[in-house]
């Protein structure tokens, strides 16, 4: 069997600043795609959400993090882009900080992380969002 592909657009709702395990939605998807083992790409579609792989076991990591994004990029300072709101800016440095695309080795069907690993969605604005991720998976 030659190489295949594969890819899909996942859609979360999120309900403001936080990070949101999407490591099950993929990980179901990869495997339903039936590829065994290949590379897996992620791409958050929006400037002000992003996607990283962080710890997975403790929540003290996410709001550490969640407020250091927090101190490098404040509300309140005198952006000169503020047209939907004060969290408005600060959503899109954080979101350049922090990365739009991942990529993931797959083996055995699964997203190769490590033990403590997760891949999440990364919401930096207040109001509700519905966020689309674009997987694509190449592999046999």
């Amino acid at each position: 069997m030659g190489t295949m592909q594969a890819q899909t657009i996942l859609t979360f709702e999120t309900r403001g600043p936080a990070l949101y395990d999407i490591t099950g939605e993929v990980a179901r998807w990869v495997r339903e795609t039936g590829v065994a083992n290949g590379l897996l790409t992620l791409f958050c579609q929006h400037t002000s959400a992003s996607l990283l792989i962080t710890e997975n076991a403790s929540p003290a990591v996410h709001r550490d993090m969640l407020r250091w994004l927090g101190r490098l990029a404040p509300e309140g300072h005198d952006y000169e882009h503020a047209a939907e709101g004060p969290d408005d800016m600060p959503a899109h440095l954080k979101s350049a900080l922090t990365g739009n695309s991942l990529t993931i080795p797959v083996g055995d069907g699964r997203p190769l992380l490590g033990t403590w690993q997760g891949i999440y969605l990364a919401e930096h604005r207040h109001a509700p969002h519905r966020r689309k991720v674009v997987a694509h998976l190449m592999g046999d």
